[in-house]
C-alpha cells in the first residue's frame, strides 16, 4: 500500500473540486460494488444496425515474422518488457504478474489497490499481456497466411480472458486506460477478422462466442465512460480513455447508447488534442516517449471518424501534423530520439513484426502519406508495416514517391517556443551533422506532472549521427524507488545540480510537488553562429536563493559549443555539472577534468573553464550513476562524469565542447 505520506502528498496538489470529484467517484465505485450502476447484464446487440469497417484490407506483406510472433504468442509465450519468451501458458493465466508469479485476487477491480506490490506484483508486467496487442498478431497472421490454427488460439486465449476477467473483478478492470486499449485491440481483431459474420464465429459455439465479446465489448465501454480521468489525472489517460470509447462506438455500433458515447468521446478528444499537445506540437507530458503514444491514439481516432462518418476538425488534424515536426526535428540523422521524461515502451497498438521497428519513424510514415509531407517521408526512410496495416498496401508507394519530392531543409524546425526545446548545429540529415538539443521546457504537466524529470537547462548532442551526451531515460516506475527517482532526478541529467538537490522536489512515483519553471531569455539561430540563453527558478527554495541561467553558443566554422552556466547566489554552494555519455561512447578523464570522448569516427572534447574536481562514474550502484536504460526495466553501465565545484556568491562556470569529425 501507499504511504501515508504519499497520500498526503497526492491530496496537496488536488484542488477542492478534484477532492470532491474523487469522493464522488469512490461512493459510485462502493455503490458499483453493491450493483448498482453497472452494466452486469447489458442489453442485446442490435447486429442489423449498420456499421461500417474503418481500417483497409489486410496488406501484401511477408507473412514469415507474423507466422513465427504468432506461434510464440499461439503457445503462450510473448516478451514482456525485460522478460524475453515469458511463459503467460496456453491459455495465459491472465491475472499472473509474469514477472514475480504473483496471482492478483479477483477483488472488486475499482477500488483494487493496483500499486501494492505484495498483492499484484509489478502491474506493468500484469497489464501489458491483457492490453490484447498480441492478440492482433493472431489475426494478422491468420490473414498472411490462412492458418486456421491462428484464430483458433485467438478464440482461446479471449474466451480464457472472459472466464478469468469477470467483469468488474481483478486487475483488468482497475484501469480505465487499460480497457480502452483493450477495445483498440478488439475492434482491429474484430475488423480483420470479419466483423459479424466473421469464420471466427461459424461452427459450434459461435454463436455463443460473439454474443459473449460483444457483452464484454459493452461492459468495457461502460466502465470507461463512468471512469474517466479528471483533474490532475486528465493526462495521456484521459485520451486513452476517449480514444479507446469512441473506437469501440465507431466499431460496434450496436446499442443506441454506444452513439451517445461516441459523441462523448468525440468531444473529449477535440479538446483534449490540442489542450495536451501545445501549437508547436510538443506533448505538453514532456516526454517524448508519450508524443508516439498519444500520436497513435488521436491517430486511430482520426481515421475511425474519417472512414465512419464522424470526422475530427482541421485543428485537430492540423496539431497531429505539428506533433510529428517535432518528432522529425529532434529526431538525428541516424534516427536516434532523445530519451526525455518518461518511456515505459508502452503503445497503443502493434501492428508491425517486421525487424528494427521503431515508433518514431512509423508515425513518420503515416503521417508523410496523410499531411503529403516529403520531409516526414525523408525522416522515415521508407513505409513501415504499421502504415501499411493502417493505410493500405498503396502506402509504401506514397512513401517512396514523397522521399523523392524531398529537397532538404531539416530540422523542419529548430525552436519549440511553447514545448520548450531548442535545437543548435549545422549540416542537418548530412554525415557532417551537429545536432544539440537544449531543454527549457516546463516540468509536465498539470499539477502532478506525473512523467517529468528535473532535467531544466539540460542538453543532449549527437554528432553524425552517434550519440554523445544523454538523457539516460527512465528505467523503471512503479517498483525500485530509488532507481525510479534516480533516473529523473537532476544529478541524471546534463544540468547544473546545486547542493545534491533536485530542481523540483518529487513526492511520489508520479508526483512532483514542486515544480521548477523554465523559460528561454533569447534565441538567435544562424548559419554561422546560434546562441540560446534560459533560466529555471528551481533553485530558489534552497538558502541564497540560487538563480540558474544557462546560456549555449554553437560556432559553425569550428563546430565548438560553448556553455555558460550562470548562477545567482549569496553565500556558499556547491555545484555539479553532470556529463552522461552514450554507452557506445569511450570515455577518458584528462588531467585538469578534460574529458575525451569517441563514438566511432567521432571525436569530442568537453573542457572546463577553471578548475574543478571531476570524477567518473560507471555502473554504480553507490552512489547511483554511469547507467543508461534504453528499455523498460533494463539498464546498461554507461559513463558519468561529473564536474565539482564550490562557489561563493554569483559565479560563472564555463565548459567548451570541441567536435572532431
Amino acid at each position: 500500500m501507499q504511504s501515508v505520506g504519499w497520500y498526503w502528498n497526492r491530496l496537496r496538489r488536488m484542488s477542492a473540486g478534484e477532492i470532491g470529484h474523487r469522493v464522488r467517484q469512490r461512493a459510485r465505485a462502493a455503490a458499483q460494488r453493491a450493483g448498482l450502476f453497472s452494466a452486469t447484464r447489458p442489453p442485446p446487440a442490435d447486429l442489423g444496425r449498420p456499421s461500417r469497417t474503418w481500417v483497409p484490407q489486410p496488406p501484401r506483406l511477408d507473412p514469415e515474422p507474423y507466422a513465427r510472433a504468432a506461434e510464440e504468442i499461439a503457445g503462450g509465450r510473448m516478451s514482456v518488457f525485460a522478460l524475453e519468451a515469458a511463459e503467460l501458458g496456453d491459455p495465459p493465466r491472465w491475472n499472473r504478474d509474469p514477472l514475480t508469479g504473483t496471482e492478483a485476487p479477483l477483488d472488486f477491480g475499482p477500488l483494487l489497490d493496483y500499486r501494492d506490490e505484495r498483492l499484484v506484483g509489478n502491474i506493468k508486467y500484469l497489464w501489458e499481456p491483457n492490453r490484447h496487442l498480441q492478440l492482433v498478431t493472431l489475426v494478422q497472421a491468420w490473414r498472411l497466411t490462412g492458418e486456421r490454427r491462428f484464430i483458433d488460439a485467438f478464440r482461446r486465449h479471449l474466451e480464457a480472458w472472459f472466464e478469468q476477467c469477470p467483469y468488474l473483478r481483478g486487475p483488468n478492470w482497475s484501469s480505465a486506460l487499460e480497457a480502452g486499449i483493450r477495445l483498440i485491440n478488439w475492434a482491429l481483431a474484430w475488423q480483420w477478422l470479419g466483423g459479424v459474420d466473421s469464420e471466427l464465429f461459424r461452427g459450434p459455439g459461435g454463436a455463443g462466442l460473439r454474443a459473449r465479446w460483444l457483452q464484454s465489448i459493452y461492459q468495457h465501454a461502460h466502465f470507461v465512460a463512468q471512469h474517466f480521468s479528471a483533474y490532475s489525472s486528465a493526462n495521456n489517460h484521459l485520451i486513452g480513455e476517449a480514444a479507446g470509447l469512441f473506437v469501440a462506438a465507431r466499431t460496434w455500433p450496436f446499442w443506441p447508447v454506444m452513439e451517445r458515447w461516441g459523441e462523448r468521446a468525440h468531444r473529449i478528444l477535440e479538446r483534449e488534442a490540442l489542450l495536451q499537445n501545445a501549437p508547436d506540437g510538443v506533448n505538453r507530458e514532456q516526454a517524448i516517449s508519450y508524443q508516439q503514444f498519444v500520436f497513435d491514439f488521436l491517430l486511430l481516432a482520426w481515421l475511425a471518424g474519417r472512414e465512419t462518418g464522424m470526422p475530427f476538425s482541421e485543428p485537430y488534424g492540423r496539431r497531429l501534423e505539428a506533433m510529428l515536426e517535432f518528432v522529425a526535428s529532434v529526431m538525428d540523422v541516424a534516427g536516434h530520439v532523445p530519451m526525455i521524461g518518461d518511456a515505459d515502451d508502452g503503445y497503443a497498438v502493434w501492428l508491425s513484426r517486421e525487424p528494427g521497428f521503431c515508433p518514431f519513424r512509423s508515425i513518420l510514415a503515416t503521417g508523410a502519406v496523410l499531411f503529403g509531407r516529403s520531409e516526414f517521408a525523408f525522416k522515415a526512410g521508407g513505409a513501415d508495416h504499421k502504415t501499411c496495416w493502417l493505410l493500405g498496401t498503396e502506402a509504401e508507394a506514397r512513401v517512396a514517391q514523397l522521399r523523392k519530392m524531398y529537397r532538404g531543409g531539416l530540422p523542419v524546425r529548430q525552436a519549440f517556443p511553447e514545448g520548450g526545446y531548442y535545437i543548435l548545429g549545422r549540416g542537418f540529415e548530412t554525415a557532417q551533422e551537429v545536432r544539440m538539443l537544449v531543454d527549457a521546457g516546463p516540468l509536465g504537466y498539470l499539477s502532478i506532472a506525473a512523467h517529468g524529470h528535473a532535467d531544466a537547462l539540460a542538453v543532449v548532442l549527437s554528432v553524425a549521427g552517434c550519440e554523445i551526451l544523454v538523457d539516460p531515460g527512465t528505467y523503471v516506475y512503479h517498483t525500485q524507488r530509488r532507481w525510479r527517482d534516480w533516473f529523473r532526478s537532476t544529478a541524471a541529467h546534463n544540468t547544473v545540480c546545486v547542493d545534491g538537490a533536485d530542481q523540483s522536489l518529487i513526492g511520489g512515483s508520479f508526483l512532483w510537488l514542486r515544480h521548477a519553471h523554465a523559460w528561454c531569455e533569447s534565441w538567435e539561430p544562424g548559419a554561422a553562429e546560434q546562441s540560446f540563453l534560459g533560466c529555471h527558478d528551481g533553485y530558489r527554495r534552497l538558502p541564497g536563493t540560487v538563480m540558474h541561467c544557462r546560456a549555449v553558443r554553437f560556432n559553425a566554422g569550428d563546430n565548438t559549443f560553448h556553455i555558460e552556466d550562470r548562477l545567482q547566489a549569496s553565500g556558499s554552494h556547491s555545484i555539479e555539472r553532470n556529463w552522461h555519455f552514450a554507452e557506445s561512447c569511450q570515455v577518458a578523464l584528462e588531467p585538469e577534468g578534460r574529458i575525451r570522448v569517441r563514438n566511432g569516427h567521432v571525436q569530442v572534447h568537453l573542457v572546463p573553464g577553471e578548475p574543478v574536481e571531476a570524477g567518473m562514474l560507471r555502473a554504480s550502484e553507490d552512489p547511483p550513476g554511469g547507467w543508461i536504460s534504453r528499455r523498460f526495466d533494463v539498464r546498461t553501465p554507461a559513463t558519468t562524469v561529473s564536474w565539482r565545484s564550490d562557489i561563493q556568491g554569483d559565479t560563472v562556470l564555463r565548459t567548451r565542447i570541441e567536435i572532431r569529425l
